[in-house]
């Protein structure tokens, strides 16, 4: 039976990002602590987590458990959240085309990276997660890609978001949500994104019988 999804990967999801970009720079940021923040918004603990590259990312915990990236940069105001530090990292990587080439592909990226935010991440429960694989399975039937026929950043980052659910399925359930397995098994084979998460093992045969 398919897991829950797990919360996101935070500090590390967005060091894996960092170098499937090409902006890894070899500084390392360990672990330094807990303290209490009082935030604009909210009360929340900030935890400095461990980043690589140029980032020094910190997550607000927030009273619900949620944790929150946020990138502080050296000039200009702090970046708070997955798809905002994200989206910034794809343009200093000057690779704006994972954004989507039109209005309409810009639009539909936008949405899986939300959907990924507010679904994925807030799954918490098996039957939660069996609606994101039937739903996501339905709109894959003929698409390469989330956004049709070009990578972008929606394919990496619900990747990341779904690797711990995806590893957990039984055969039985991944050739269930064939069309699911299929993109997911062409996006962790993509150069780049995999590094150093597991490999989940698909039966390639099956996978691509009713291929489009």
């Amino acid at each position: 039976m398919a897991a829950a999804a797990q919360p996101g990967l935070g500090a590390e999801e967005l060091a894996l990002l960092e170098k499937s970009l090409g902006l890894q720079k070899g500084n390392k940021y360990g672990v330094q602590g807990e303290r209490k923040l009082k935030h604009e918004e909210s009360n929340a603990e900030l935890r400095v987590s461990q980043m690589c590259g140029s980032l020094c990312v910190v997550l607000y915990e927030t009273d619900n458990k949620e944790t929150i990236p946020v990138l502080q940069t050296n000039n200009g105001p702090s970046l708070i959240g997955l798809i905002t530090i994200a989206a910034h990292l794809v343009k200093q990587a000057k690779k704006e085309q994972l954004l989507g080439s039109t209005a309409e592909e810009k639009a539909v990226v936008q949405q899986w990276l939300e959907y990924r935010v507010t679904r994925v991440d807030g799954c918490s429960s098996e039957e939660d997660t069996r609606i994101i694989l039937k739903d996501l399975n339905a709109y894959l039937e003929d698409k390469v890609y989330l956004a049709g026929n070009s990578f972008t950043l929606a394919d990496i980052l619900m990747y990341y978001g779904l690797h711990p659910v995806m590893a957990d399925l039984t055969v039985q359930e991944k050739e269930k949500y064939l069309n699911v397995s299929r993109w997911f098994n062409h996006i962790q084979h993509y150069p780049g994104v995999r590094q150093h998460l597991s490999n989940v093992i698909f039966i390639k045969n099956r996978l691509y019988t009713n291929a489009h």
